[in-house]
């Protein structure tokens, strides 16, 4: 049998009726929806599946997000026309089946034994020979010979005028057609599987039922009916976030314009959540145990989800699928980056949120996520993601081209400790993440805190370093900034800095330097602004500086000025911050390389506070973990006819690829003179090595010559 790309013919019916179902029935019209599905199969892996709608819009532009959007690229597997296509590929594959099956059984049944002499004499594989030998006993003692090689033989007696003679039809590998059957088979179940265990059923019920995703919020007992399925549904997918100690029995599926709620016949109870890390701080093995209450007998089921091992019941397995934060208490505590004395102390969970008042703005406060352990590369500082150069705490891996690729970087990670993350929500409903670590970093032997900050989910966090002071905590750099916002401190610094530096000397000196100290100290205090006209005032910092001596100070002695009112700038810092300390009641900083290195980092850090986009930031003072797992319950009767399709699918390939089919003839024709001539023939569906070594090996068996073959 030879493949066709042509379909069904039918012999009655309109001749638009014919076309459309020839053209359905057809090879070239199944192998193009193959086509179809592997591009949308690459999308759907490349795209990420089913984020947040902000997320393709920060990634591709309003444009390109909605109409990709209008292609539902952002949900391929569940989008309808993905869906009519497999339902197309089905039928089309069904009635290749259909078409090809009568031919493929016919030609299993057949020998083909009544092909002519002549016909052999055109294959490729062919012998003749002459044996001492009456035909029938030839013909038997071949097909006995065959037989017991594995082929099933078929005799056949036909007259000529030198006497009776005798075909020997025999064939072998017939497993390869039913592999063809096999294989096409299995796409069948595999879409079938595939389209019950998808988003139709769910569909359906959408198109037929009433139903429609529910977009609101608030508690999901307060969800009307109309967005819940029932618990009979029979196949679907979905999560359930279950925090420890609580119970939860709705599951949530996410569709492209909101979620359908997904009542399940129990509910899952979270005794306890484990997870266990690996050196580099990715999650080695996260396990949850786990109470199922049966809503309908009360019974309960006690039982352990892992990471690819699920629990089944009444018919739902669940998935260990990740986990999460289930409402952790955090305390924390307002730090003033703007310098203003302000009080703020907050208990809040994560999930929760609150209205704040920051800087005379009212902001929505959401607490989003608590990080218990946070592992850093901090083995190389200018390569470390500890670095906040590096903005986002990622490690630029450095290799070298040659024979393979090596990292030529020193890693040494550690866990830094716990961070939470929050959101600041204005007025009009803009959202900055926020993302502040509770415990210093130690780089190179700098003890620093680590802030940070990023516009939108896109981007990486932007970080903010306050350097730790002799008892380890950020007190000592916020006394300094308020103390920089304080105009009585600064201007005693001012004097205490032109007193110590030019003690002794003339009182015209003195005063000279403390106009340079307090005009230094109020620019970068914000406080005295030099903006040239036409351009915007800088809130303050080294920028503002740098600022006042491109603007006053001739090219040629920028330099040198820029090193003079750095040396000043300094110097004031340094007797501010011990203002700072005596007004806190602390001992006075020693003048060693330990408060050189804190006042380097203080300097650099008052400098991006400037600039920091809100007034104030939240620190973690204390906080209670509590776990949550996400699970995924699925119902999917269709799993069965997959494994079987994908098993039929492996039988079928091995056998159209590793089975050859062969058909063998031997033409027994009596002579007059006595004997026979025995022609021989062989046919393959692939010309292989293999296929001349066999030929070689039955010429030997049944001719017991070395004729060889007539070209």
């Amino acid at each position: 049998m030879s493949a066709s790309t042509t379909g069904l013919e039918l012999e009655r019916g309109s001749r638009r009726l014919r076309d459309a179902v020839e053209l359905l029935s057809s090879m070239r019209f199944a192998i193009a929806l193959l086509t179809v599905i592997c591009i949308a199969s690459v999308i759907g892996t490349v795209l990420k599946q089913h984020e947040p709608v902000n997320n393709y819009i920060n990634q591709f532009g309003p444009f390109w997000s909605e109409l990709f959007g209008a292609f539902q690229l952002y949900s391929v597997y569940s989008a309808w026309w993905f869906l009519l296509i497999l339902a197309f590929l089905v039928a089309s594959t069904s009635l290749c089946i259909a078409r090809n099956t009568p031919k493929i059984f016919k030609d299993l049944k057949s020998y083909k034994e009544n092909l002519r002499e002549q016909s052999l004499k055109a294959f490729g594989h062919r012998a003749e020979a002459d044996l001492a030998q009456l035909p029938e006993v030839a013909a038997r003692n071949m097909g006995q010979a065959l037989a017991g090689a594995g082929w099933k033989v078929k005799l056949q007696r036909r007259e000529t005028e030198a006497g009776p003679g005798f075909m020997v039809a025999a064939k072998a590998g017939a497993a390869n057609k039913l592999g063809y059957l096999a294989a096409h088979s299995a796409i069948v179940l595999i879409c079938l599987g595939g389209l019950f265990d998808g988003d139709l059923v769910v569909k359906a019920q959408t198109w037929f039922q009433g139903k429609s995703s529910f977009t609101g919020g608030g508690m999901i007992a307060d969800v009307p009916e109309r967005h819940r399925l029932s618990d009979r549904n029979p196949t679907f997918r979905g999560s359930l976030l279950v925090g420890e100690g609580q119970r939860a029995g709705v599951a949530i599926l996410t569709q492209p314009d909101g979620v359908l709620l997904q009542d399940l016949p129990f509910e899952i109870e979270l005794k306890k959540f484990s997870v266990d890390y690996y050196s580099t701080g990715m999650p080695k093995l996260f396990a949850s145990d786990i109470v199922i209450h049966d809503r309908y007998t009360g019974e309960t089921k006690e039982a352990r989800v892992e990471v690819n091992h699920p629990v089944n019941y009444r018919g739902v397995e669940i998935y260990q699928s990740s986990f999460d934060d289930g409402g952790s208490r955090l305390k924390l505590k307002g730090i003033a980056i703007d310098g203003r004395p302000r009080s703020l102390e907050l208990d809040a969970r994560i999930g929760d949120s609150a209205r704040l008042d920051i800087g005379g703005q009212p902001m929505t406060v959401e607490f989003t996520g608590l990080r218990v352990i946070n592992v850093e590369n901090l083995g190389d500082t200018a390569a470390s993601g500890a670095d906040v150069r590096k903005v986002d705490l990622r490690q630029a891996i450095e290799g070298r081209l040659g024979a393979g690729h090596k990292t030529m970087n020193h890693q040494v990670r550690r866990n830094v400790g716990p961070s939470v993350s929050y959101k600041l929500r204005d007025a009009s409903g803009q959202a900055r993440e926020f993302n502040n670590y509770m415990l210093p970093f130690d780089i190179d032997g700098r003890r620093v805190f680590l802030l940070g900050v990023r516009d939108t989910p896109a981007e990486p966090f932007r970080y903010l370093r306050l350097p730790a002071d002799d008892q380890d905590s950020m007190d000592g750099f916020l006394n300094l900034r308020a103390a920089l916002a304080d105009p009585a401190l600064r201007r005693a610094a001012v004097r205490r800095y032109a007193a110590g530096a030019t003690e002794g000397q003339r009182r015209d000196l003195t005063q000279a330097l403390e106009a340079s100290a307090g005009r230094a100290l109020d620019l970068f205090a914000g406080v005295q602004q030099s903006a040239p006209a036409g351009t915007e005032p800088l809130p303050g910092g080294l920028p503002a500086l740098s600022r006042f001596i491109e603007s006053n100070v001739p090219q040629a002695e920028r330099e040198r000025a820029s090193e003079m009112l750095l040396r000043i700038l300094n110097g004031t810092l340094f007797e501010l911050a011990q203002l700072a300390r005596e007004r806190a009641g602390l001992a006075a900083l020693p003048r060693d390389e330990r408060s050189v290195s804190f006042m380097t980092l203080a300097l650099m850090a008052l400098s991006d506070a400037f600039y920091y986009p809100v007034p104030m930031a939240l620190r973690l003072e204390s906080f209670e973990q509590v776990q949550a797992s996400v699970f995924q319950v699925a119902r999917a009767p269709g799993k069965t006819v997959v494994y079987l399709g994908c098993l039929f699918l492996i039988l079928g390939v091995f056998a159209m690829l590793y089975v050859r089919e062969r058909r063998l003839w031997v033409w027994l024709a009596p002579r007059a003179e006595g004997g026979l001539r025995a022609t021989l023939a062989l046919s393959s569906n692939r010309k292989t090595m293999d296929a001349d070594r066999e030929f070689e090996t039955l010429k030997t068996l049944l001719l017991q010559t070395p004729t060889e073959v007539k070209a």
